[in-house]
């Protein structure tokens, strides 16, 4: 079975800067394309980031530039850079994959990713 692990979150103060990572535990999905979504307290999980098998990106337009997406994908391993990090950032940030890579990789839709991580907390403090 296909797990997604995140890792790499923490706290940290307004201005700074954190890189999550997300490890896809399966080789052999050469079309998979992933994304990087979060879900605040009391709000709806929103996409952040996706990139595709061929490594375009699409980006949330609230992040603002703040934020990149990459991929390795030798190691199946997805990242996400984020500076300049605000309060409003606060929130658990879970990785998704789309593990045959279907015509909507890139989506930052939450039902086009049918795999999921178990999340990791990233909190801002101002």
């Amino acid at each position: 079975q296909v797990h997604l692990v995140e890792s790499g979150g923490g706290s940290v103060q307004a201005g700074g800067s954190l890189r999550l990572s997300c490890a896809l535990s399966e080789s052999g999905y050469d079309n998979y394309c992933m994304a990087w979504f979060r879900q605040a307290p009391g709000k709806e999980r929103e996409g952040v980031a996706a990139i595709d098998s061929n490594g375009k990106r699409n980006y949330a337009e609230y992040l603002q530039g703040r934020f990149a997406i990459s991929q390795d994908r030798v190691k199946n391993i997805l990242y996400l850079q984020m500076n300049s990090l605000k309060f409003e950032d606060t929130a658990m940030y879970y990785c998704a994959a789309d593990l045959f890579g279907s015509s909507a990789c890139g989506s930052l839709y939450t039902n086009h990713y049918n795999h999921w991580g178990q999340g990791t907390q990233v909190t801002v403090s101002s």
